[in-house]
């Protein structure tokens, strides 16, 4: 009976076959809708309009927050919509970015064969503690204008040809005095989710208030003032290696031409891997004559085979769309002429600025380094520290550890507050730079190159490493036992070569040498960019290997630091001192016994 019952149940329940056919119909209904399809946007019904809610929110996150969306393009080859599928297809874009809390700015309409195609910047409205960061690094030779563009572009008021704009940058005394950048600035400009600059200087003292900015931004960009001057190219190396820039703004003077710096600085940004784009400054006191020999000789320059680039003068705002989406491809290098006087040009700039996205991918679920490229010491604060993270997340009142010191050891540092741009968080990501308020360290202990690290890391200081070497410029041959000063990240130290895969080396020669770091140990990573330079010889590498422990290193290291020294004996004399106490007493062992 009980088996009847169950016969009569089954009779009512579908198939496995029938199952699988109905899934496989629901299947090919979905691939039936095709996104890539002109006409999807246009009364799409709700599974649709998820599917394509679905693909920009994928965008989104691909984009860090922001992407540049197409209306009309379809797959590319039938393209262009009329003007009320059109506006159906538009006001379904803004249904979705209503629902993903995202603003959608139109940048540019065209018109094709069968109607016109429109993109859309999508931008995500990102609380105030959580803006992403773009980093520009500003180059060129000496008087070229860096100062003074990132003047007009943060302070919002145009040069008046003598140099106004400049001085509200300057840190020191005498670079107002002689106009020439010496140190590494840093300077902000804030986006928010239409795209609109928000930077307000204040009406009587002319300063900007970083916090107000960053709180009203989604996108901030940071600008990385670098000295022009040969005399400061140390720092130039610095800011464009310990800084982490994501692309680099290239400044020439259109009156004085490619000169001086210009090229040293082209190359740097090359070697590391760094999109460029060209900032001509000045054409408003240029005759024309002059203008046109400096875009020859730049355009020349673009294409020869050390650059290997496709450059393109931008004029208008379909060009500024074109270069920006284009421009992480690393082969577009977009060129402005712009005047900081007249201000022609300029808003052309300020749109490709609000287009650039963030390059690099960081991975945030991995165990935290944060690299340190400046200390401080703040009364009332204590010890603060400053950098960018290049791995994991970093929270208020975590504990990592700080070195390597000239032993190569690694201390517990606890983490008592973290601020962004001067505003304060509770927490900073890969990929973002910050400040922190470290406890139970003076500042004297720390230096730049050191980092905070997990202990999950295990992390190791690094004596030797080898390297994939290219020779850039050298007047005569390189050998073993040469020495240099070694970049890579914010660390900077003299290393000697210990051995390498050719006896001599010339310029535009390759190689796999070792090195020898000359002061003390530092914590690098296999697949780390470095620089060897010493006055005019330049070679640019990859680190493949790292060696840490050498036996003997430190005892027969003739050029250590007398503080590295009284550490080495005052850590010997502890462990000493420890033995001696934990020594059982042999003595009294045997007259008890």
């Amino acid at each position: 009976m009980a088996s009847n019952e169950f016969d009569d149940c089954n009779l009512f329940a579908p198939e496995k076959e029938v199952l699988e056919e109905l899934c496989e119909s629901e299947q090919e209904k979905k691939n039936e809708f095709n996104l890539n399809i002109k006409t999807s946007l246009i009364s799409p019904n709700a599974i649709q309009f998820d599917a394509i809610l679905s693909k920009i929110r994928d965008l989104l996150l691909e984009g860090h927050g922001e992407a540049i969306y197409e209306v009309g393009a379809g797959d590319g080859v039938d393209c262009g919509l009329n003007e009320d599928d059109l506006n159906a297809s538009i006001a379904t874009v803004q249904s979705i970015c209503t629902q993903l809390n995202c603003d959608c700015n139109l940048l540019r309409e065209k018109n094709v064969e069968k109607g016109k195609i429109a993109e859309f910047l999508l931008r995500m409205k990102i609380i105030e503690e959580d803006f992403f960061e773009v980093r520009v690094a500003v180059v060129g030779n000496v008087d070229a204008g860096k100062s003074t563009l990132l003047g007009v572009l943060t302070h919002g008021s145009l040069d008046d040809g003598r140099g106004t704009a400049r001085l509200k940058l300057f840190r020191h005394k005498h670079e107002a005095e002689t106009g020439r950048t010496s140190s590494v600035g840093n300077d902000i400009l804030g986006f928010n989710s239409k795209g609109i600059i928000v930077n307000k200087p204040d009406p009587h003292s002319g300063t900007l208030d970083w916090t107000q900015i960053c709180r009203d931004s989604s996108k901030v960009l940071t600008f990385i003032d670098l000295a022009g001057h040969e005399k400061y190219l140390k720092t130039t190396v610095f800011g464009m290696t310990g800084h982490a820039p994501d692309f680099c703004m290239l400044m020439i003077g259109a009156n004085a031409g490619i000169v001086g710096m210009t090229k040293e600085h082209l190359g740097l940004a090359l070697a590391l891997n760094v999109p460029v784009f060209v900032v001509v400054t000045k054409i408003d006191m240029c005759p024309t004559n002059i203008l046109q020999e400096t875009m020859k000789l730049l355009m020349r320059i673009l294409k020869s085979p050390g650059c290997r680039k496709i450059p393109v003068i931008v004029s208008s705002q379909d060009d500024v769309v074109v270069s920006a989406t284009n421009f992480t491809s690393e082969r577009i290098c977009p060129i402005f002429q712009i005047s900081n006087v007249t201000g022609e040009n300029l808003d052309l700039l300020k749109c490709f600025l609000n287009l650039l996205s963030i390059r690099r991918d960081y991975a945030q679920d991995k165990p935290p380094i944060f690299q340190i490229d400046d200390t401080y010491s703040v009364p009332g604060v204590g010890t603060v520290v400053s950098g960018t993270t290049l791995q994991g997340i970093i929270q208020i009142n975590d504990t990592l550890l700080l070195g390597p010191d000239g032993v190569g050891a690694f201390q517990p540092v606890p983490i008592k507050s973290i601020h962004r741009k001067r505003l304060p968080v509770k927490e900073v990501k890969a990929g973002q730079t910050a400040s922190f308020s470290l406890k139970k360290i003076k500042r004297q202990d720390i230096r730049k190159g050191m980092v905070l690290v997990s202990r999950d890391l295990k992390a190791v200081a690094t004596w030797e490493f080898d390297a994939d070497v290219l020779v850039l410029h050298h007047p005569t041959t390189i050998s073993a036992r040469y020495q240099a000063m070694v970049h890579c990240g914010s660390l900077r130290q003299t290393a000697t070569i210990v051995s390498m895969d050719k006896e001599h080396l010339r310029t535009g020669d390759k190689a796999v040498c070792r090195f020898r770091f000359i002061k003390g140990p530092e914590f690098i990573q296999k697949g780390t960019k470095m620089i060897f330079r010493e006055g005019r010889t330049k070679a640019v590498g990859t680190i493949t290997n790292l060696y840490g422990d050498i036996e003997g290193k430190a005892s027969h290291n003739t050029r250590m630091s007398k503080q590295t020294k009284a550490l080495m004996h005052h850590r010997a004399q502890t462990v000493n001192r420890r033995t001696i106490y934990n020594k059982p007493n042999l003595n009294i062992e045997k007259s008890d016994s």
